[in-house]
């Protein structure tokens, strides 16, 4: 219990700036647009500046870390979960499959990792890596299997336009297209002016604040939608998906890096509990943004964030108390 405080304390902005979001939507202060509109400027401007701010000051050489091993048969265990689950159980399309694993195994690294890791390991190192793992493997994948099965629903076409679509897709992405120039900068050392990375600093700054105010204004206007729509708006079996994706993310992601971390790469125990701890956080808001992006439904994205998010302050607390007596 030693740590719910500061991790409380880090919580708060979250919770504000949804809540935010929820009022400027109830009271249509914004117009009714708003919700699309942010949602369109966060995918397509601030993510992208600020993957590319925080790659290109990131070395790739954290990323060969042997911890990185446990972490990435968490996130592929509990992905891998999600998504059979959202195909096999539920029955979702692929792009909905996609976001089922991504729900279930894709941790909020940047504005939450941050603080929580500071708070609980007294420093941010490992963060670094966890967030290149996500951005220029993890992401990739996603957005490509959305990208490939969502083609159809915007301009159709054959597999040959299929496979044209693929090959392109990093240059019509701006998520994976930044992603892919701060990697480059970092890996070339090249550095922009001072003025320009400055630019791009301030836009990237408001991509999580946005993404979260676009999330809480989701809480009331998507039930609302679906109440004009009719129960079809609704996925079925919803609740049970959440439920299935939260477990994922809050138990089984850490529990599998704990296992691989401990009995297979025999972890010391700082190393362990930053695994551990990274990968016990909540489903990023960016699996929102993406569902929303793509024209899919938002209510698992939506729900497992804030569920997710809820409860990981009970399991983080559990994990530092748990494993970190030798660390503090």
């Amino acid at each position: 219990m030693h740590a719910l405080q500061p991790l409380l304390a880090s919580f708060v902005p979250i919770w504000v700036l949804t809540a935010i979001g929820y009022l400027v939507s109830r009271t249509g202060l914004l117009g009714d647009q708003a919700e699309a509109v942010l949602g369109r400027f966060v995918f397509h401007v601030a993510m992208p500046a600020a993957l590319f701010t925080m790659l290109a000051k990131a070395p790739l050489t954290t990323f060969a870390n042997p911890s990185m091993l446990a972490f990435a048969a968490g996130t592929a265990a509990a992905s891998l979960l999600g998504w059979a689950g959202a195909r096999w159980l539920f029955g979702r399309r692929l792009a909905d499959q996609a976001i089922g694993g991504m729900a279930a195994g894709y941790v909020n690294s940047a504005n939450l990792g941050i603080p929580v890791a500071v708070q609980v390991l007294g420093d941010a190192s490992f963060v670094g890596p966890v967030l290149l793992f996500q951005v220029l493997l993890v992401t990739p994948i996603i957005l490509g299997t959305l990208d490939a099965d969502t083609a159809g629903d915007r301009e159709g076409g054959g597999a040959r336009g299929q496979v044209a679509r693929m090959l392109r897709l990093p240059l019509r992405n701006p998520i994976i297209l930044a992603s892919a120039l701060g990697a480059l900068c970092s890996a070339t050392g090249l550095r922009l002016p001072t003025a320009l990375g400055h630019s791009c600093e301030v836009l990237g700054s408001a991509g999580v604040p946005t993404a979260l105010i676009t999330l809480g204004m989701s809480l009331h206007a998507g039930p609302a939608a679906a109440r004009a729509a009719g129960a079809a708006a609704r996925p079925a079996g919803l609740r049970a998906e959440v439920g299935l994706a939260v477990v994922c993310k809050n138990l089984v992601q850490p529990l599998v890096a704990f296992a691989v971390g401990s009995l297979l790469l025999h972890l010391n125990e700082h190393q362990l509990l930053a695994v551990v701890i990274c990968s016990a956080l909540p489903t990023a808001q960016n699996v929102f943004v993406y569902a929303r992006q793509y024209g899919l439904s938002t209510a698992l994205p939506r729900d497992s964030v804030l569920w997710s998010t809820l409860l990981s302050m009970v399991t983080l607390s559990a994990i530092d108390w748990t494993l970190a007596p030798a660390v503090h």
